[in-house]
């Protein structure tokens, strides 16, 4: 199964992520977003398959969001993606791109949405949470 990410490897919720789609069997390709960000296109086309909106796709904590006044109601979603596209660390992370749909998995597990079914047991993310049993299933 093609799958991408588009990682940060100091997030734990990336990391989390890249480890539950390895858990499933998949080696993904990995894309540091911050080196190498989406294009435009790719990025729009991602939010827009995601189900999100331009602004929910923008990350506030840890980024220049507030002194570059995004929260402003009038900037346009042309502006907000200028914004993105030229300080990546304001893109929300991590996309994650599959055959089966695409998830800014915020949290982590959104990413179970879009993998097949082929965890071969139990999965805890790094803060020790459960995510799956010893069967592979989504705990509720």
């Amino acid at each position: 199964m093609d799958v991408t990410i588009y990682h940060n490897p100091k997030c734990g919720t990336s990391r989390n992520t890249l480890a539950m789609i390895r858990s499933a069997g998949i080696e993904p390709e990995v894309i540091d977003y911050l080196t190498t960000p989406p294009s435009r296109d790719k990025l729009v086309a991602m939010i827009s398959a995601a189900g999100l909106t331009v602004r929910q796709a923008i990350r506030e904590k840890g980024t220049p969001y507030a002194e570059l006044n995004l929260g402003d109601p009038a900037l346009t979603d042309d502006e907000l993606l200028d914004a993105m596209l030229k300080d990546p660390i304001l893109i929300n992370r991590p996309f994650v791109v599959t055959p089966l749909g695409v998830r800014l998995a915020r949290p982590s597990e959104v990413v179970l949405d879009i993998l097949p079914d082929s965890h071969k047991g139990a999965f805890a993310k790094e803060d020790g949470e459960l995510v799956l049993d010893a069967e592979g299933k989504r705990i509720v």
